[in-house]
């Protein structure tokens, strides 16, 4: 059942999400995100496409399908995925009641998406399920911080920041390890902050 909480936080988001999006942070983490994607193989799974910003960086001739809780994100994203070399299917999906069967998935991706899944562990263990034995998980995320001050300025700013958008102190990398997933690789790439996640299924 999807969240339409959530649905409608990222419906009205969308208006102004590249906007906020598509320039700086795009530009400066472009060459984090093709390398990072350059791993793509066999039948991907990728969350939270949006409005299909990081379409740009994946490589061509892939396999995807790029899932969404919002229309209006996904609207955005049309065009994007019309262009993409390859085949890219979009789809609108809540991450915790994913309609894939078991087993289902190579590799899964995401992109600044756990700072915002409602319920991280559950969405994991979402993800863990329609992965194959041995699948991949590849992770481009913002977490909290262990540093101070930017622990400190993280816990009051997530209060206001969820209510428009992500939460700013998630410990992404502990809900990987709850939610079963092992062989767990992280490299900070701005301090403890934004950082890559690669974790498999056992």
């Amino acid at each position: 059942m999807v969240d339409l909480i959530t649905k409608r936080k990222w419906d009205r988001a969308a208006k102004s999400f590249d906007f906020m999006a598509a320039k700086g942070p795009e530009l400066r983490w472009a060459d984090f995100k093709k390398a990072l994607f350059s791993h793509m193989e066999g039948k991907v799974l990728f969350l939270a496409v949006g409005t299909g910003l990081d379409i740009q960086h994946f490589p061509p001739g892939k396999d995807i399908t790029g899932i969404d809780i919002s229309s209006a994100m996904l609207e955005k994203a049309k065009g994007r995925a019309d262009a993409y070399q390859g085949n890219l299917e979009l789809v609108e999906m809540d991450v915790h009641d994913l309609p894939f069967e078991d087993n289902s998935f190579d590799q899964v991706y995401t992109s600044c998406t756990f700072c915002s899944v409602p319920d991280p562990v559950k969405g994991l263990e979402s993800l863990k399920r329609v992965l194959k034995p041995g699948g991949v998980l590849r992770m481009f995320e913002h977490t909290g911080s262990k540093f101070f001050p930017f622990n400190i300025m993280m816990n009051i700013m997530t209060p206001l920041s969820k209510k428009v958008g992500p939460e700013m102190n998630r410990d992404t990398v502990e809900n990987v390890q709850l939610a079963g997933f092992e062989a767990i690789e992280v490299d900070n790439l701005f301090l403890d902050v934004v950082k890559t996640i690669c974790a498999r299924k056992p």
